[in-house]
Formats: structure tokens, C-alpha cells, sequence
């Protein structure tokens, strides 16, 4: 990452991407450790639980993949190289669950390595983030099925 890493998080939906149908681009990482034996989860700032790094794809980025390696830095505070393109998932959620403050979205996730986690990140005073095996970070994304299917697409070791 060639530009200096800014201490904020980007905030507001001026900048943001959106699809044909109107949904709101989303890019994320599966942040996974060098031997692939384990995935690094942020905990959620909207509700009790873990998430993956991932937030809108915004205009001025030229590609899904450095939006989601921006939202891995300013969520986890990791740097990461990403390695796979893990395709779209569909949001699922039935339009009863699609409000305002979280509109119907495409995900796009990338399989990603952590080169380097860093102490000071600026979502730091908001998230916690812990290293997890397969089997337990499965279960803890179980309620967020896309986020569970970027999960089983990625290479973790399962």
C-alpha cells in the first residue's frame, strides 16, 4: 500500500456506489492468516457479534478490492494482500429486513492474507478483532449468510 493509511474512517453515503437495481456495492475481506488455518473477525458496531471487514465501495476507489483492503484497514486494522477473487453474493435478507440504514447491498468479497496488524487503527475505539479456527467462525457468522458464504469460499483450512 503505496499511500499513507489515514487514522479515520470514511463516514456518509455521498461517495458511494450503487448496482442497476439500485443496491449498494459492498467489498469485504476474508482476512486469513499465512497458513490459511485461520480467519480474523472484527466485532460488529450495529449489533452483539462478529463480522468480516467490508463497507461500500465508494466512487473515487477504481477497484471492489482496494475498497475492501481500505475497510480491512480502517475496521481491523490489518494490512492485507489479497490473493482470490471470491465473486458476488446476493443479500438475502427478506425485504422486511432492508431499512434505510441498511439497504439492500451486493457483497464482494476477496480472499485475502494479513501481512501486517497494526496497534493503532481508526476503528479502534469501536471493535475488537480476534483470530478464529474454521469451525468457530462459521458458527459465530452463522445469522450473516452472506458473510458465511464468503467464509466456506475462501481457502481457510475447514
Amino acid at each position: 500500500m503505496a499511500k499513507e493509511l489515514s487514522m479515520t474512517s470514511r463516514v456518509g453515503s455521498d461517495n458511494q456506489r450503487y448496482g442497476p437495481k439500485g443496491e449498494r456495492l459492498v467489498a469485504g475481506v476474508v482476512p486469513l492468516s499465512a497458513d490459511k488455518t485461520r480467519v480474523l473477525l472484527i466485532q460488529s458496531t450495529h449489533r452483539n457479534g462478529w463480522v468480516l471487514p467490508k463497507g461500500g465501495w465508494e466512487l473515487d476507489e477504481a477497484t471492489a478490492s482496494a475498497a475492501a483492503c481500505r475497510e480491512a484497514w480502517e475496521e481491523a486494522g490489518i494490512i492485507c494482500q489479497v490473493e482470490k477473487d471470491l465473486g458476488h453474493i446476493p443479500d438475502t435478507r427478506p425485504t422486511t429486513a432492508v431499512t434505510k440504514n441498511a439497504p439492500k447491498a451486493s457483497y464482494h468479497f476477496f480472499e485475502a492474507t494479513v501481512t501486517e496488524e497494526r496497534t493503532e487503527w481508526p476503528e479502534k475505539h469501536k471493535r475488537t478483532r480476534q483470530w478464529y479456527a474454521y469451525a468457530q467462525a462459521a458458527q459465530l457468522l452463522n445469522s450473516r449468510p452472506e458473510l458465511l458464504e464468503a467464509l466456506r469460499r475462501s481457502s481457510v483450512k475447514k
